[in-house]
């Protein structure tokens, strides 16, 4: 699935749309025990429950690929009886109407999902009817071409709510708070199946972490049946590992500058398309990268043995992952400088007193913890 597909589902999660027939829940303690499971025909909610199941789920589908959500496709083992994708699918089609499905699902989750406190597991079965699209591309919602029916599942901690005090209107009194266990925003999901060029894709699901570090593999590995991507600090450590062990003594301030100058530019004309799918790195889209910032030929000649001795499994990287078009720093163990990307020609290396140094230029104006300090004189005007 791409950004635009995915803000698609997330606008259905309206109380007017009507796409969720069926919500289940299971709640957990700390001790993985399930205290409570229910099933509700979902539009028999109040207004109120609607609106906030809806925030949830909106809220399972946010972020960005590669750091917040992960498209991913099942090994074809798992397509296989006895798989995951098959069970996924019996679930689906059973429009959460099965018991045994759905305590199934619950141990799963249970079994692998790691969290010290209490949580809520939610899923929900929904029916989205994909307006067809004109010749001008606008959508014509009285002629659906597909239906796309999929699952839904969230999960969310629950925590206590903090002690304090409170207004009483009705004893008209300032007193001790009640508190009480609450349904936070979610922190894991995954919606199955993906839609993919706005039709069911029964290969793939979407998966979605808060934390962009915290995938949970053996969670992903348990209930999707699906090989664990490379986080996005991972994708930034293979980077820059890379670069190192490419270059070698050739890694020098200029090169590394150049070179995250250079995908700052591939960034800003990605985005300047108004492309759907995110900017992905191949081997050779990172050599072309490193060819371009200045890299010796010489240094890139083992170029291939070296991408793929780092790169493992991993065959490209996520452009946003590995570089910050926001950001440029500098550090030492004891001095961090941060730079703004468009004026990283600022700062230079220099040799003086047979010292490496940064040099950095700077204008007439210096602040330092907020104080404005004087600049020396430049050279040969006055006091």
């Amino acid at each position: 699935m791409n950004k635009k597909e995915i803000a698609e589902i997330r606008k259905q999660f309206k109380p007017e749309n009507a796409v969720i027939s069926n919500i289940c829940g299971c709640y957990v303690d700390a001790e993985k025990e399930k205290k409570l499971t229910f099933r509700q025909a979902f539009l028999s909610l109040s207004e109120e429950e609607v609106f906030k199941y809806c925030d949830i789920f909106r809220r399972t589908l946010s972020g960005t690929f590669g750091k917040n959500l992960w498209n991913m496709e099942f090994p074809l083992e798992q397509e296989q009886p006895e798989g995951t994708q098959e069970f996924l699918l019996k679930l689906r089609d059973s429009a959460l109407a099965e018991d045994d499905l759905l305590e199934g699902f619950y141990d799963k989750v249970i079994e692998s999902y790691v969290y010290p406190e209490n949580y809520l597991i939610l899923l929900i079965d929904a029916t989205y009817d994909i307006p067809g699209k004109a010749s001008d591309n606008l959508e014509m919602f009285d002629a659906s071409d597909n239906v796309y029916h999929f699952l839904l599942c969230s999960i969310c901690p629950v925590n206590l709510s903090k002690g304090g005090l409170c207004y009483n209107p009705v004893s008209n009194a300032i007193e001790e708070r009640v508190r009480d266990w609450v349904v936070e925003i979610p922190v894991k999901g995954f919606l199955f199946p993906a839609m993919t060029d706005r039709d069911t894709d029964i290969h793939s699901a979407v998966y979605f972490s808060k934390k962009p570090e915290e995938l949970q593999e053996e969670f992903i590995e348990t209930v999707l049946g699906c090989p664990l991507p490379m986080s996005a600090a991972g994708q930034r450590e293979t980077f820059n590992t890379l670069l190192a062990d490419t270059l070698g003594d050739q890694c020098g301030y200029e090169v590394v500058k150049n070179i995250h100058e250079e995908l700052n530019e591939m960034l800003d004309e990605h985005d300047r398309m108004e492309e759907l799918e995110p900017l992905m790195l191949e081997k050779q889209d990172i050599r072309r990268l490193m060819e371009q910032g200045g890299a010796p030929e010489e240094s890139l000649e083992c170029f291939e043995e070296t991408f793929d001795a780092v790169s493992g499994e991993q065959s490209s990287l996520l452009a946003t992952n590995i570089a910050n078009p926001k950001k440029f720093s500098i550090q030492t163990p004891d001095v961090v400088v941060t730079v703004n990307p468009e004026r990283a020609d600022l700062v230079e290396t220099r040799l003086i007193d047979g010292k490496q140094c940064l040099l950095i230029t700077v204008d007439d104006h210096i602040e330092v913890n907020g104080v404005n300090v004087r600049t020396l004189p430049r050279q040969g005007s006055e006091e």
